[in-house]
């Protein structure tokens, strides 16, 4: 059933996002809105990726002993370092890597692919790999967009990249203790295909969940749509199969809490490869839900909605708030709604006629077993949205959303196509300063792209909800500059530095990569990165593993200096 279910998903367009067949066109009218807005390049000379034949690769450096050793263990077929699989792995789904690899840029491109079919092999290659100091790096979805999977050799000749879409099986399930085994290579429908004859789900629905691992959602503390109902996946995770150049670690999975010293299973959870390969994880799934129940509102303003989102959050809490809770600040409301075209029009005659002039649109979605005990949650919820002055829209407007949660990657490429800038970036903070980062982060944003003589779009939502605060994602679209990656990476910088000074996280669920290394001090502090250099110094003392991601080479080299 793995190999079907594998084989059933196609893989990532070599230059985008996904299967090509869903991709659709932005419609005329959203053209005229960010031709108007960013001034958007003319629709008929569209700059199409150059052709996969004239991307520029480096010379591959792979020794051929040490390529010898590596098909000695996956077998000669599961070692491959042909155009097409080097192009592929040539970096993630950030705009940089997008950008570099349909401009022809193949430098981060791996020397090899390497795909594994049980972890005992992955094992084999990392001590092959450590023996012969070839760098490593861990391979998914390749869905990353903070530069998490590009194939950096750092000190080495030579670097391989470790795909392990062969690792595609539910290899245990508990159905009494709703607990599930899965290798690290299974794709979010390939795991929800797994688990539904059970009557079962993981909920865990990423905007990268068709293209997405269990092994990504584990290394990178990954958050789906819906996790105010399920939870992150680092509050479901129960236990991890780590390999690493020493040796396996196993932590986790033997019952549901422990007082058995700290937990080493954090040392897993949004290790990034840098410290081990996840090759199997254990985790709490659910009951699939019987019925949902959508949702829609509109509050007069973002300060309004961030309060009713607070309270629904600490007075009303878990069982009641819904599963999915995602509210538009009023840019992205805006521009929601003129996307939506003439439906988009009458939604907001139908605000302005109730006063509402700026609004920040909410959707929720309440998922459970039994429809009436959901219509009692949307009711209690729905006196707190009132209380702080929200208006009851239809709530076919968050079935929309739902149904097209997963397309906005795809317009991204589209996008490209003419020259437009869109990428993202995310926090969290407490409620006490959410207000504060989400104006510092935004008015940090648009000065970058106006110093860069391109006018942006900032658009923000709160996609998941705490007790103690909500995390914030912001959306840039901008006309490209004559060197995009510089113009996007400019805008990071000045929204990260604000970000810090807000108090807020660097990253809430994109992970660190390479794009967010040089802040985790300010996170962590000192001596954090000194622990976290010891851990990697314990498990990869060569340092082969995912070089520049997570730990910079630096804090791991002093490490090794102070151990002798």
């Amino acid at each position: 059933m793995a190999d079907l279910l594998t084989h059933s998903i196609p893989r990532s367009v070599w230059h985008g996002w996904g299967d090509p067949a869903e991709a659709h066109r932005l419609p005329d009218h959203a053209w005229a809105y960010l031709t108007e807005r960013v001034g958007a390049g003319r629709l008929d000379h569209p700059h199409r990726p150059v052709a996969i034949e004239n991307v520029v690769l480096p010379e591959t450096t792979l020794a051929e002993p040490v390529r010898a050793a590596l098909e000695a263990v996956v077998g000669t077929d599961h070692v491959r370092d042909d155009r097409a699989a080097r192009v592929e792995h040539a970096g993630g789904k950030s705009f940089a890597d997008l950008v570099r690899i349909r401009r022809g840029d193949g430098s981060h491109a791996p020397d090899a692919v390497v795909y594994p079919g049980t972890p005992a092999e992955v094992q084999q290659v990392l001590q092959i790999c450590a023996e012969h100091r070839v760098a490593v790096v861990p391979f998914g979805g390749g869905t990353s967009v903070v530069g998490g999977v590009s194939a950096l050799r750092g000190p080495f000749a030579s670097v391989i990249t470790l795909d392990l879409r062969r690792l595609a099986a539910m290899t245990a399930l508990d159905p009494v203790s709703k607990v599930a085994t899965f290798q690290a290579g299974m794709r979010g429908p390939e795991v929800e295909a797994a688990l539904r004859p059970f009557g079962l789900t993981l909920g865990h629905y990423p905007q990268s969940h068709q293209e997405a691992t269990i092994g990504g959602y584990v290394a990178t503390r990954s958050a789906g749509q819906a996790s105010t109902g399920y939870g992150r996946i680092d509050e479901i995770v129960l236990g991890a199969r780590l390999a690493t150049p020493e040796g396996e670690l196993v932590v986790g999975g033997r019952s549901p809490a422990s007082a058995a010293g700290p937990d080493l299973l954090d040392l897993v959870v949004g290790s990034e490869g840098a410290l081990g390969v996840i090759t199997e994880a254990t985790l709490q799934v659910a009951a699939f839900p019987a019925a949902k129940r959508h949702g829609t509102w509109a509050f007069p303003g973002f300060d309004a909605a961030v309060d009713a989102l607070r309270e629904l959050a600490q007075d009303l809490g878990h069982g009641t708030i819904p599963d999915v809770c995602r509210l538009s600040d009023p840019d992205e409301t805006e521009v929601s709604v003129t996307m939506a075209g003439p439906a988009g029009k009458a939604l907001t005659a139908y605000l302005r006629a109730r006063r509402v002039s700026t609004p920040a649109l909410a959707v929720f979605v309440w998922e459970g077993a039994d429809r009436g005990e959901l219509r009692r949650r949307a009711r209690r919820c729905e006196t707190v949205l009132r209380r702080h002055g929200a208006v009851k829209l239809p709530a076919a407007v968050a079935r929309t959303w739902e149904r097209g949660r997963f397309s906005g990657p795809y317009l991204r490429d589209e996008l490209l196509d003419h020259e437009v800038l869109a990428e993202t970036l995310e926090t969290a903070t407490t409620w006490a300063d959410l207000r504060t980062a989400h104006g510092a982060v935004r008015a940090a944003l648009q000065g970058a792209f106006e110093a860069a003589g391109t006018p942006a779009v900032v658009q923000c939502h709160v996609s998941h909800v705490y007790p103690a605060g909500a995390s914030l994602y912001f959306t840039c679209i901008a006309r490209c500059a004559e060197d995009p990656v510089a113009q996007w990476f400019a805008a990071k910088s000045a929204a990260s530095a604000a970000i810090l000074a807000s108090r807020a996280t660097i990253t809430h669920h994109h992970a660190i990569g390479t794009d967010h290394a040089r802040f985790l001090g300010e996170e962590v502090g000192t001596l954090g990165l000194r622990l976290l250099a010891a851990a990697k110094a314990t498990l990869d003392p060569r340092g082969v593993l995912n070089p520049g991601k997570l730990i910079a080479a630096s804090d791991q080299g002093a490490e090794v200096e102070s151990r002798g």
